[in-house]
């Protein structure tokens, strides 16, 4: 299937980008390259472009809609955790005027049944972004300790019946390894009983999100992303953040948080002995969320939230 994904707040990640012809941007997540085009197309074809994906799919989608830009943009396969990389590799590193992360699965990745990202459709128990990665969703399943299964299931995808659910899937391989996504599925229906069922969406929703955060590292990534984003940027310039769920958010959050507080010495000292400074100015006290008119046109965008800070 081509690759198809629907950019969420477009309109607000340029107004925070405010590109500008001849600067230096780069999008970690390009995934179907809808900012990246909005970012061209806004500068008029005059800015510099760097576009980073893991998945293959994705990177093939942004070059034939980035198409009458080629001359300004490149397209890297690379995780964004190595941002400060590739940035260095392009000769740019701390001269970036903005940086976006996208953060999370994709239209494509999700409706890509072969991918197993969909707790909806019977697929192989895979999960990963990049399709040349070594772990799958089967391997942890298959491999990881019941009490390493729980702890995934419960920071990861905040499942209540988490250590219940790894306890079934524990008792589950013994008989049979996992190998499809029907069955986690029946196997989380079996697990969550029957009156905790009836609400909350489909049950396997949480768990199957904890594996894809940790199947792609997601976390961690985010955390040695955002550092690098920092690195790479030019003083003045801007990283925007699209987070998908409260994890992410909370990290995005305090990441901000921590690089805009100044002096940490005690109250009581007569003067700053740390010499730590703010890094960044936060731009979005409260995360931008989108309108009702993009929720009703794109359901996917409805947890979204936008946070963007300012290098100082």
């Amino acid at each position: 299937m081509p690759f198809q994904h629907t950019p969420v707040l477009p309109a607000e990640v340029i107004r925070y980008l405010a590109p500008r012809p001849q600067a230096w941007y780069l999008d970690g997540t390009v995934g179907g390259a809808g900012h990246s085009l909005a970012l061209m197309e806004t500068t008029g074809g005059q800015a510099n472009l760097i576009c980073m994906d893991q998945d293959p799919a994705a990177l093939a989608a942004a070059r034939r809609r980035l198409a009458p830009y080629l001359e300004r943009v490149a397209l890297v396969r690379a995780n964004f955790r190595h941002l400060p990389e590739i940035a260095s590799a392009q000769g740019v590193l701390g001269e970036l005027a903005g940086v976006l992360l996208d953060i999370g699965v994709s239209s494509y990745q999700l409706e890509a049944v072969e991918r197993g990202f969909s707790y909806r459709d019977d697929a192989p128990l895979d999960m990963r972004m990049d399709p040349g990665a070594k772990l799958t969703a089967a391997d942890i399943l298959n491999e990881y300790s019941g009490a390493e299964l729980a702890r995934i299931f419960w920071e990861y995808g905040e499942e209540r019946w988490g250590k219940r659910i790894a306890g079934f899937v524990v008792e589950r391989r013994r008989r049979q390894p996992f190998s499809r996504s029907s069955e986690l599925v029946e196997i989380v229906k079996a697990a969550i009983p029957a009156g905790a069922r009836q609400a909350g969406g489909h049950p396997a929703k949480r768990t199957f999100q904890a594996l894809r955060i940790a199947v792609n590292d997601e976390l961690g990534v985010l955390q040695e992303g955002l550092a690098g984003a920092l690195a790479a940027l030019a003083p003045g310039g801007r990283v925007v953040v699209i987070s998908f769920h409260s994890l992410e958010d909370r990290l995005v959050k305090r990441f901000f948080a921590a690089q805009a507080t100044g002096c940490i010495c005690p109250p009581d000292l007569p003067a700053c002995a740390c010499g730590k400074r703010p890094a960044v100015k936060i731009l979005t006290k409260k995360p931008v969320i989108p309108s009702v008119e993009e929720i009703t046109n794109n359901p996917r965008a409805r947890s979204a939230k936008l946070r963007v800070a300012e290098k100082l």
